[in-house]
């Protein structure tokens, strides 16, 4: 389906993305005699960017199959548009773009053979492996892809500067400091600390 865009005033009372997904995700009505419906077991919307649910499949009050629901969100309370709320659902069976959802979501799914659900579902546990990698505060990256950045720097090394969860960067060469998008989800290694490299910071 394409974008649905609405006020806040018209989401029902509902004062988050993630709270008004859940309830339009939420349902049952009545087929031939069989009431059929949905059930949101577990959701998650960060930053209002991105929603991710683990939808159950319910058929007379008895939960059947459990897949991924994602919706591409559109959040702007003071918008003089009056769009403050937007939504583009899918379901993990068309392959979504989006792949960063948690694993508490993930680990709810029931085993499915359709093909760009499994691909789907691979490439979020990939993220989340990603994610997963520990860095600390000195360490010497190496990204599998250099970067170009706004002042024409090319790199692909970098000496990481983490203060709390803020990451930053910096060239061993130059020290100019760079901001890398999406770090943790990019194909990077650690570049053991060689007598060249402590010469270098020395």
């Amino acid at each position: 389906m394409g974008w649905l865009t609405m006020s806040r005033y018209h989401m029902g009372g509902h004062k988050t993305a993630k709270d008004y997904l859940d309830a339009q995700f939420t349902y049952s009505h009545e087929v031939d005699g069989t009431i059929k419906g949905l059930k949101v077991l577990a959701s998650s919307c960060p930053q209002n960017r991105t929603y991710y649910a683990a939808a159950q499949v319910m058929v007379d009050g008895i939960g059947k199959e459990v897949f991924a629901i994602v919706c591409k969100v559109m959040w702007n309370p003071k918008s003089k548009s009056g769009e403050h709320f937007g939504y583009k659902s899918m379901d993990e069976s068309v392959g979504p773009y989006e792949d960063s959802c948690p694993g508490h979501i993930l680990d709810l799914l029931t085993p499915t053979d359709r093909e760009h659900a499994l691909d789907w579902r691979v490439r979020c546990r990939a993220n989340l492996a990603r994610r997963g990698r520990k860095i600390d505060d000195g360490d010497r990256i190496r990204l599998a892809q250099a970067l170009t950045f706004s002042d024409g720097h090319v790199g692909d090394e970098f000496i990481v500067v983490k203060r709390g969860r803020r990451l930053s960067f910096r060239d061993p060469v130059t020290r100019c400091g760079y901001a890398i998008s999406r770090f943790m989800e990019r194909d990077w290694a650690i570049v053991p600390v060689t007598k060249v490299h402590k010469t270098i910071f020395a």
